[in-house]
């Protein structure tokens, strides 16, 4: 049975799921928007001014370029299947259940651990206020006692709102979103006009403050300054498609205008923050490398800091009440995502029937709202500080956004007779080059990011295995090896590259035991005789990319087989209407 012979559904080709459409264009949007400006533009821009100087510019560009690419690659995915928690469910269309459950979970990990960094970031921004400066130890740079338990009851906030149901998420997103974007664009006018020094660019070395060296830096920015962990949320349009009322005309609209002025706003906000320094404050440091470590209220509330020093206190107060709002509202439309993630991973068969389980009235999935609550609480416990969370959650994220290009490289290949409402140009070449952007952040992100973040991917599998062995979904599929025969093979390489290259430090099993003096980070990593050279580094990862993107077409589902996985998001073949069959081809 082919897809075309069973494109019966909804008006407007829309999935019914069990969940209310109640989501429009300017909800979806928002949605992504509210995702991407978050506590990345409270504090990316330090951290990022601290790795790389003014040049940290072209990180920001080089990012958005990239993040651009991979939203570009959703927003015709998204527009062919419409359905909640879409990335985890891409893969698993294109390649099988295998790839489906391993992106899934990248999925699902990636979401999990952004309520908890927005809700830190919250907390730590506001205890520059005298009465909540409790919450944070400054010296430590973690909440205290009684900062957890402000970012647990937040987290509960979060998941008492999504209980409500999507049309009072999506009410309250907008308009929490609508301030969001105009609280940085106020702060980027006023600091730029009234306290905006352009020696800054060239003070302390400046673009090239590390000579020869200024491209790694620049690149290592990428994933450790925080700038890619400040792009994500554009893909929130597309988990929450199976509640938008028009999916097909509304998704990719949603995802692209997000992602442009996410990008545009990020880089205005780093350019105003180098720019606003006063210089003082840069002298007060020898370097951009202690700009934060000599200037603890810089740490804690970036902006704020810089709009107090400048004698702004209006737009100071204004600063630290959008800390509560910006990251508020990211944590909020992230709980969300979770929520969805998990429901498609159950639609799927890979976690318990229960994820499934909706609300009579309000038609969410309860039982997926708290479980993302108790996950993020997890996460926030063992990591009480902003930065400490900062690389996994980047590291999950570009894993899980590589699945979109190797799935559209192969929907293109199995189901070219499909109708796109937004088609992507070039898809030959951009699908593969997308695919190396995202391996090539993976790699800047570093070893010690990266062997962490795999011992997360291996409970997700054993989490996975359990459910299968105790057959607590019925709808569990079968293992589509083949299929997936790539990802293992992926996964191992970009381990082993990451080990020998030039990135990251440390490791989860760095100074532990035999280890102690082999694993502690970048070239030290290994001896360094046989450390892979820095450029070659880059080369070898594109290569192996492309090695494992053209494997995977190869492998990939046939278009029966796609048809077989697509099958239950359409009725019966007597369902059928020549108005919903045209709408697919």
């Amino acid at each position: 049975m082919t897809v075309a012979a069973q494109a019966g559904g909804p008006p407007g080709g829309a999935v019914d799921e069990g969940l209310k459409r109640e989501v429009g264009f300017l909800g979806l949007m928002w949605a992504s928007e509210g995702s991407i400006i978050g506590s990345g533009w409270l504090f990316g821009a330090l951290t990022a001014t601290i790795l790389a100087g003014p040049a940290v510019v072209f990180s920001w560009i080089i990012a958005s370029l990239i993040v651009i690419l991979l939203a570009l690659i959703h927003a015709e995915l998204g527009g062919i299947f419409h359905v909640s928690g879409g990335t985890s469910r891409f893969p698993h269309y294109a390649f099988g259940s295998l790839a489906g459950a391993s992106f899934g979970w990248f999925s699902y990990l990636q979401a999990a651990t952004v309520a908890p960094v927005e809700v830190l970031a919250t907390v730590q921004y506001f205890s520059t206020v005298s009465w909540a400066s409790s919450w944070y130890a400054g010296k430590t740079n973690t909440l205290s006692g009684v900062g957890i338990v402000v970012a647990l009851a937040l987290l509960v906030i979060f998941a008492a709102i999504n209980l409500m149901g999507i049309k009072w998420l999506s009410r309250t997103n907008t308009w929490v979103t609508s301030v969001k974007v105009f609280v940085p664009i106020l702060a980027i006018v006023v600091l730029v006009t009234t306290h905006f020094h352009f020696g800054n660019f060239t003070a302390e070395g400046g673009f090239f403050l590390k000579g020869a060296n200024a491209p790694k830096v620049i690149m290592e920015a990428i994933p450790a300054g925080g700038i890619v962990f400040s792009l994500l949320g554009f893909e929130q349009a597309v988990q929450l498609g199976g509640e938008s009322r028009n999916p097909k005309r509304d998704i990719p609209r949603a995802v692209i205008g997000a992602t442009l002025i996410g990008a545009v706003i990020y880089l205005l906000v780093q350019f105003a923050f180098i720019g606003a320094l006063a210089p003082a404050t840069l002298a007060h440091s020898s370097t951009w490398a202690t700009l934060g470590i000599n200037n603890p209220s810089l740490a804690a509330s970036p902006y704020a800091t810089l709009a107090t020093i400048a004698g702004l206190g209006w737009l100071a107060v204004v600063l630290r009440i959008d800390a509560v709002i910006s990251p508020g509202g990211t944590g909020l439309i992230y709980n969300t995502t979770t929520s969805r993630l998990s429901f498609g991973l159950s639609k799927n068969g890979y976690v318990p029937k229960i994820f499934e389980a909706t609300s009579k009235q309000n038609k969410v999935p309860v039982f997926g709202i708290i479980i993302a609550t108790i996950v993020g609480a997890l996460f926030l416990l063992p990591f009480p500080a902003w930065s400490s969370l900062i690389g996994i959650v980047t590291g999950a994220s570009v894993l899980m956004y590589a699945g979109a290009p190797l799935s559209l490289g192969a929907l293109r290949y199995s189901k070219p007779a499909l109708r796109r409402p937004y088609l992507l140009p070039l898809a030959v070449v951009l699908c593969p080059l997308a695919f190396v952007c995202a391996s090539f952040i993976v790699y800047w992100a570093g070893w010690g990011t990266y062997s962490t973040l795999m011992v997360a991917v291996a409970i997700g599998y054993i989490l996975m295995l359990i459910s299968a062995a105790f057959k607590l979904n019925p709808n569990q599929p079968k293992i589509d090896w083949i299929a997936g025969v790539w990802i293992f093979p992926y996964l191992i390489g970009m381990g082993i590259i990451s080990f020998f290259g030039q990135f990251g430090t440390g490791g989860i099993i760095g100074g532990v035991g035999p280890f102690k003096n082999f694993m502690v980070g970048g070239t030290g990593n290994i001896p360094g005789a046989f450390a892979i050279p820095f450029w070659w580094d880059l080369v070898i990862v594109a290569v192996f990319s492309l090695v494992i993107y053209y494997t995977a077409m190869h492998f990939r589902l046939s278009e029966a087989q796609v048809d077989e996985y697509a099958a239950h998001l359409y009725p019966p073949e007597g369902a059928t209407t020549p108005e919903t069959a045209e709408a697919l081809y």
